[in-house]
């Protein structure tokens, strides 16, 4: 084995903070950005601020654009979705079981962007010029046109690091669109198939 005398007149780049085993939060989302991911709109609707006072302002629609969510199982027919600990969907499902999911297609990256972004303080003006249609077990916003639209109720929430896993029972599902094709979400961008 030879040495490497080189030197260095550089200071080294500092490092992004390793995990016990090895692998930084670097290395650990690049090696994430490799593997493509369809882009769903997640909304539920926040439950009214005082529900024995029917004169009482309802709650907002809350919606979030995910890229981790997958079927779980056929029988029952289950989902998963995560979402990061203490974040407002979050919150909220922790508390509201019935959310929604809209499979969104590649002509609407602008609605994955639009609920996306970091640091809102409320979801209502997102929603205000969004085609939509109420979910009827849900009451969540689902998406006019996206590829398929699911409407479930929360059975299971698994704590995993700085997410929450929420699995979900399927109560309907939908395919309002068969135009275009899916909204992927790529080395970090969204993306369409070619």
């Amino acid at each position: 084995m030879v040495a490497d005398l080189t030197l260095n007149t550089q200071p080294p780049p500092a490092p992004s903070t390793p995990h016990p085993v090895g692998v930084s939060n670097d290395e650990f989302r690049a090696a994430m950005s490799r593997l493509a991911a369809g882009v769903v709109l997640v909304t539920a609707q926040e439950p009214p601020l005082d529900p024995d006072d029917p004169m009482a302002p309802a709650g907002e629609d809350v919606g979030m654009t995910a890229t981790a969510f997958l079927s779980v199982s056929l029988e029952p027919p289950l989902v998963m979705v995560s979402l990061r600990t203490g974040s407002r969907m979050d919150d909220l499902l922790a508390e509201q079981p019935l959310w929604a999911v809209s499979v969104l297609t590649e002509s609407q990256r602008h609605i994955a962007g639009r609920f996306a972004m970091k640091g809102r303080i409320s979801d209502r003006l997102l929603f205000d010029d969004i085609a939509y249609a109420r979910g009827r077990a849900s009451g969540a916003p689902l998406v006019g046109g996206a590829l398929a639209t699911l409407e479930c109720r929360t059975e299971q929430t698994v704590a995993a690091g700085d997410h929450t896993l929420v699995i979900g029972r399927v109560l309907t599902a939908e395919l309002p669109s068969a135009d275009g094709g899916p909204l992927l979400y790529f080395r970090g961008r969204y993306r369409q198939l070619d």
